[in-house]
Order: structure tokens, then C-alpha cells, then sequence
């Protein structure tokens, strides 16, 4: 019997209806049997040049394929660094002026020159990369590409060559060199590689006045060759220059051999081991840089900023930084062991079973762009995801607080998603601009001002509001987690808080309390003595959509002391123009920690830091001598009392004079599933991605029980299509046995 066309059609749609299959599945159906990691992102990541790149977005990445010397341990607490690529943990040799060797615990005040030696572990390969490939003779393959040689290329993976080569010290000191190089924009330079490298400044001079005379150099040549106009910016987009920074010498950066280089540093700074655990210190090989610093790559955007090169577990497969992005295993990865100790619990809780085991566990990752929460957490409760944060719109659905803070509800626990919470070692604070004539100023009557707008800004709302309790309401710029912050009565801000014993928790001052200061800071009402006029204030803020609730709720806390808060928006370039000119007076800000000391939050409130002065980290333009010579004293010191004492004289003067209103320390709630292994929140490492593992049998399971097809609804509206089809059907057929 034939069977009409459009009813073929019709039942032709029923057939992947088997009850088996998973119509809503995001990824291909090959993968349903590897041990994929799958996340999410909800930006596309700005920088991958470790030389540039400085957020933890990008950190997710890049961490993975780049390797530092050394490491955070991936379970012990607190944080200990053990070494990665290098073969023991780096030293240091302190001297004087006259070339005396010090003791480790000699004063900073004595030290005239610190040497890090570090030796590399031999045998180390970078990825499989085009640009390592080579011709038979030596030469390299895609060196020196031309526009006809790149016709059809549209990204990295285009190129059917790649090759390979050993990790050389000389990688090391290449990327620290790369580090003073203006056109890489290192954010650490001036508070980091340039105060404290030896000869980095100078090298930063040495590399631009080469950069000057080649321009000049080309501009000639164009003139003599006829050309009326020369861009210089245009020209190097098509030509970029290359700079080979071996023939400019750094006393501060020396190569020892093929496996050992020195970093010189002149003055003691401790902490500078924490710093070559970051990817500014990463290796970089010269040949990515060449490869990379051809016009025809810099056209189709094939440039470092999107494609790492690494020695890392893994390496980069696809970069569709709008939609996707995925990481696979390095082959040619040495295989590290997951560690075999951890914490005294980590055992019974399995953090422990795979001890021993080759890195990474994860052959493959892959990160999809959302930028919505509302689907991103749809596809965590189908399996899609492997973890979650919670946003607030969900929060209700995921935590039940009668059953006590912190608690999942039923619905979770039958879905088996486990949470696990920390306190972040970040601080999210207000900051007003210390060189304003309204807000800034450090004499008394200006720190009233500001110590009023921060009793009146009321945290503990904003946190219940905003972060559904996710916070602890900030009270100095040290958060938990790191030495130097004290829990409990001593450690409050006695200008914003009072300490309940019965309670035993700090109480904010009442607004009485900010009225009288704000009275006594010359605005009684907020209004001005001096010329009856009403006190409006500047807030300047990155444009962003859904902030409106945060802008009236931020507006009515300063109504409170009869304050004006006038908001002014605009697009993220423009406001970091802001910040560095110092064109505002209020305005939100946060810090992570790059490493687990006080120094590193201290340093942002340092005098020689300052944004506006200096281009460094001190967003407020904070000066006050005093603390910046206890600042000096602490942070060369080791943990202990003493550095306990000068911490607190500084957190003293700065809860006085009031540079910030303290904000908040955010509450990490992370969900992950069952099947996830050895996921352990780590606010220090960020190359994590190769220790976690999963539980293919028990991932398929959920995902076959959590979206299985519904075969009823889908039939009923096959049926009414039908329906609504028959009598077509009908009349085609009765023409057609007319005819």
C-alpha cells in the first residue's frame, strides 16, 4: 500500500521518540560516553596573554595551559606552595650593600639585594603548537606567512603543521622581559616587577626607545619610498615589530643555563614567591611571539590574547569566545600525580582515592557561553552542567533555612547536588577619591564625612537583599582566611560598629550616630554651613542592566543622612579613564587576593600606589605617612606577633580616616553533582581543572531520569497535527485517483 507523502512526513517525525533519548541535549551525542567537565561562562574572556591577563575569568583558562614555577597545594589549608615546573621550591640569598650574605630574618632596612634562584625540572614539553613547527632544514614552517599563504585560514587550527620543543629557562626570563614591554600593559608593573626587579624600569626605557627608533626607522624608508602619509599605528597592525629581548640586557633578570635563571630584586620582599605562582611569571617561548606578530595573524585575529601556548595538562581546542570555548589534554604533558596527602578529613571524605593517579584525571572540558542564569541553572538540574553557583533568583528553590543557615532543601538532596560554602579572600568595597575637595582629605572634619556615609550605607541589608545572606559585612580591608584579619570584638571597626557581648556579634551604629557626624563635618541635615547649599555627591558606575534596584537602594541610604547621590553611568572604558585621571568621588570596587598575605591588601590603600598618581592599585589616592611607613615594615616581616601589632596600628588608621566604606566579604555557595570527584573550593590555585573527575555511569543515569522525552504531550500534538492535516491529505488523494 503507498503511503501519501505528508503522512509519511508525519510519521517520519515520531521516529527519534524512543524512550531512551534525550531531545534537549546541548552537546553531541558521541560525547554522552567521555569524561567531560562541562561549565559555563558568562563573559567572553578579554586577555589569554599571560602578560596582560588579570581577572579570574580569564585566570579559569589560561591557568590550565600556562605553568609558573611554582603551585598552591591543591587540599592542604592553609595554602602551601609546592613546586610545579621547578625542581625544589626557589631560594633567596640576601646581601648588603658591601656583598655580605644576611640572614633570612635580617631587616629590610639591611638588605640592599635579594637573588630568587630558581632551577627548572629538565624533560618538560610544550604542546603541540604551529608555531614550533619546522621544514626539514630547520627553518620554521609559518614564520614568515604571507596574505596568499593564509588564504582559507580563519583561526589557529587551520594550520596542519605543529611541532614541539623542551621547556628552557630562558622561557622564564623571555615572559619577565615580556613583562616590561609598554605594549603588553602588564597590570603588575609598576607596583610589582618594576618596584621591586632589578633594572625592570630601565629596561621598560630601553625597550620603548628601541621601539622609537624603529618607528622613526620605517617612517623614513616609507618617505623615501614615495608614500605622502605614514600611520604608525597602521603599520605596525600590518607589520607588528619584534622585539628580541635577549640583546637587552636586565641585571635583574639573568639566565644561569639552560635550566636555572636568578631574579634580582632590590630590597627584600618576601611575598615575591607567592607572585612566581602567578601567569605573569609563566614561560612564554619566543617562537609564539613571532608566530603570532605576523600581519596576516593579527588580521584574522589569530594573536596570543586568544591562543595560549603551554606546557600546562591542557591545551586549547576551539575558542569561539562568544559561544564556546574547549579544553582538551596536553599531550605531551608529563603527567603529574594527584597529591597523596591533604587534610586529616580529606581521606574520609574521598579526596584521597585517587591518589597517585596521572593528571589531569578530565581528558576534556568544555565551557559554553551563558549569559542568562535562568538556562544556565535549567541545564544544571538536567545533568548538562556539572556545577553551579546559585543566583539569587533561585536561591529560595535551592536553601532551606528552616532546617537551619546553610542547609539544602529536599529537593536538592533528592537530586543528589551537594553544596559546599567558603568565605571568598576578597573584599568588595566602596571607595571615595582621597584628592577630591568634597569627599577626599584626611583632616577631621572629611573623615566624618565619610565615617557617617558608612554607618548609613547599612551592609547587613544589602547583604540579606543582594546576596541572600551570602556575606559577612566588611570591617577592614584584610578578609577572613588571611593573617592579619581578627574575628570577634577585636576585630571591628569601632567607627561603624559597636560590639554586643549578649549577641556576640557586631551592631551597627545607629544613623543618630552618622547624623551627628555628618553635623560635625559641616553639612547639619545635609546641608552646607558654608554656603546653605545641599550636600550631592558623584557616584560613577560601569553601565550594566539590572542595577536598577541596587542604584535606588544605594540612593536611599545616603537620603538617610539627607544626602544627594547623583549615579553617573557609563561604559567600562570610560570609567577606567575616570579612574586613572581621578574625574570621580564615589565609586564600587573589589579585590581578589593573588596570594594568601596581608601585604596584598594593604598595598591598595599605600601611598606610591596610588591610581591617579601612579597608575597602581590604590584606587582612592589614600596618602597617610604614617601608615605607609608601618606598610613598609610589615610587609618584608614573617607572620607572627609582631606583624599581628603593626597590622592592627594600620587597620586603625584606616578605619579612622575612612578611604573606604568596608563593604563586604562575599560567601562562595557552590552545587555541584554526586558524580563530580574531588571538587574542593581552592581561593588560591586556579590550574584546578585537572584534579576533579567524574562518574560517567552516574552522570548517564541522571540524565536519562531528568529529561526523558514526554512522549504523551508529543503525541497529542503529533495527533492535532494530523488532525489538522487529514483533510489535505484526503483531498490530494481523491485528486490524485481522479486523475
Amino acid at each position: 500500500m503507498r503511503i501519501h507523502p505528508l503522512l509519511l512526513i508525519i510519521l517520519l517525525s515520531l521516529i527519534p521518540l524512543r524512550a531512551k533519548a534525550q531531545p534537549n541535549n546541548p552537546y553531541p551525542a558521541g560525547e554522552n560516553d567521555e569524561a567531560i567537565y562541562y561549565s559555563s561562562f558568562m563573559e567572553r574572556p578579554k586577555y589569554l596573554d599571560p602578560a596582560t591577563a588579570y581577572s579570574s575569568d580569564e585566570y579559569g583558562f589560561i591557568a590550565q595551559i600556562y605553568e609558573p614555577v611554582v603551585q598552591y597545594h591543591y587540599l592542604r589549608r592553609p595554602y602551601e606552595l609546592v613546586p610545579l615546573t621547578a625542581a625544589e621550591l626557589p631560594s633567596c640569598i640576601y646581601y648588603d650593600k658591601t656583598g655580605n650574605v644576611l640572614r633570612a630574618d635580617t631587616p629590610a632596612s639591611q638588605v640592599a639585594r635579594a637573588e630568587w634562584t630558581i632551577r627548572i625540572k629538565p624533560g618538560i614539553r610544550y604542546q603541540n603548537h604551529p608555531c614550533f613547527a619546522q621544514y626539514d632544514d630547520g627553518a620554521y614552517r609559518y614564520h614568515s606567512v604571507s596574505q596568499e599563504d593564509m588564504r582559507g585560514f580563519r583561526d589557529l587550527f587551520d594550520f596542519a603543521d605543529t611541532g614541539t620543543r623542551e621547556l628552557t629557562a630562558a622561557d622564564y626570563v623571555y615572559q619577565i622581559k615580556r613583562l616590561a614591554d609598554g605594549r603588553n600593559r602588564c597590570p603588575i608593573f609598576a607596583p610589582v616587577v618594576g618596584e621591586f626587579i632589578l633594572g625592570m624600569t630601565e629596561l621598560t626605557q630601553a625597550v620603548e626607545q628601541y621601539l622609537n627608533q624603529e618607528r622613526q626607522r620605517r617612517e623614513r624608508e616609507a618617505k623615501a619610498r614615495g608614500a605622502v602619509f605614514f600611520n604608525r599605528e597602521d603599520d605596525e597592525r600590518a607589520n607588528p615589530i619584534i622585539i628580541d629581548y635577549a640583546d637587552i640586557p636586565c641585571p635583574g633578570v639573568e639566565l644561569i643555563d639552560n635550566t636555572s635563571y636568578r631574579i634580582v630584586l632590590k630590597k627584600k620582599y618576601p611575598q615575591f614567591i607567592y607572585w612566581l605562582a602567578m601567569p605573569f611569571f609563566a614561560p612564554m617561548p619566543w617562537e609564539a611571539v613571532a608566530f603570532y606578530s605576523q600581519g596576516p595573524m593579527v588580521e584574522r585575529n589569530i594573536i596570543l590574547n586568544w591562543y595560549p601556548v603551554g606546557t600546562g595538562a591542557y591545551r586549547l581546542a576551539q575558542y569561539e569566545p562568544n559561544y564556546r570555548v574547549v579544553l582538551v589534554a596536553n599531550e605531551n604533558f608529563r603527567g603529574e600525580q594527584y597529591p597523596s596527602t591533604g587534610e586529616p578529613d580529606d581521606a574520609s571524605h574521598g579526596l584521597l582515592a585517587d591518589a597517585g593517579r596521572p593528571l589531569p584525571l578530565i581528558r576534556k572540558a568544555v565551557y559554553s557561553k551563558e549569559t542568562e542564569s535562568t538556562p544556565r541553572w535549567n541545564k544544571f538540574l538536567q545533568g548538562y552542567y556539572d556545577s553551579s553557583s546559585i543566583s539569587s533568583d533561585n536561591f529560595s528553590q535551592v536553601m532551606d533555612f528552616t532546617r537551619g543557615a546553610g542547609n539544602l532543601s529536599e529537593r536538592m538532596h533528592k537530586l543528589g547536588i551537594n553544596l559546599v560554602q567558603s568565605v571568598d579572600t576578597t573584599v568588595f568595597y566602596i571607595g571615595f577619591n582621597m584628592d577630591d575637595p568634597v569627599v577626599g582629605g584626611v583632616d577631621e572634619t572629611k573623615c566624618k564625612l565619610r565615617q557617617a556615609i558608612s554607618i548609613a550605607i547599612d551592609r547587613e541589608q544589602y547583604i540579606q537583599i543582594f546576596m541572600n545572606g551570602r556575606g559577612i559585612a566588611g570591617q577592614g580591608p584584610v578578609p577572613p582566611g588571611i593573617f592579619g584579619y581578627r574575628d570577634g570584638k577585636d576585630g571591628i571597626n569601632p567607627f561603624v560598629y559597636v560590639w554586643d557581648d549578649t549577641a556576640s556579634q557586631p551592631i551597627r551604629h545607629p544613623i543618630e550616630r552618622a547624623r551627628k557626624l555628618l553635623a560635625e563635618a559641616g553639612y547639619p541635615d545635609g546641608i552646607s554651613v558654608k554656603d546653605r547649599k545641599p550636600l550631592a555627591v558623584f557616584y560613577d558606575a560601569v553601565k550594566r542592566s539590572g542595577n536598577a534596584t541596587y542604584k535606588d537602594w544605594l540612593k536611599k541610604q545616603m537620603a538617610k543622612l539627607g544626602v544627594s547621590l547623583e549615579i553617573r553611568e557609563t561604559d567600562y572604558n570610560r570609567f577606567r579613564e575616570k579612574m586613572s585621571t581621578g574625574s570621580y568621588q564615589m565609586f564600587s570596587w573589589g579585590w581578589n587576593a593573588d596570594y594568601p598575605d596581608p601585604e596584598n591588601f594593604l598595598f591598595l590603600l599605600y601611598g606610591p600606589n596610588s591610581r591617579t598618581r601612579f597608575k597602581g592599585e590604590n584606587t582612592v589616592n589614600y596618602a597617610n605617612p604614617k601608615f605607609d611607613r608601618l606598610y613598609g615594615r610589615m610587609s618584608v616581616m614573617a607572620n607572627g606577633p609582631k606583624r599581628q601589632e603593626i597590622i592592627d596600628r594600620m587597620l586603625a588608621l584606616v578605619r579612622h580616616d575612612a578611604p573606604w566604606e568596608f563593604g563586604f566579604y562575599p560567601e562562595s555557595y557552590v552545587l555541584y553533582h554526586d558524580w563530580l570527584e574531588n571538587s574542593r573550593p581552592n581561593k588560591m590555585a586556579n590550574n584546578t581543572l585537572q584534579y576533579i573527575d567524574v562518574d560517567l555511569d552516574k552522570r548517564r543515569a541522571f540524565r536519562a531520569e531528568r529529561n526523558k522525552p514526554r512522549l504523551g504531550v508529543v503525541l497529542f500534538a503529533a495527533l492535532g497535527v494530523t488532525a489538522l492535516a487529514l483533510p489535505g491529505i484526503i483531498w490530494a488523494v481523491r485528486r490524485e485517483t481522479r486523475n
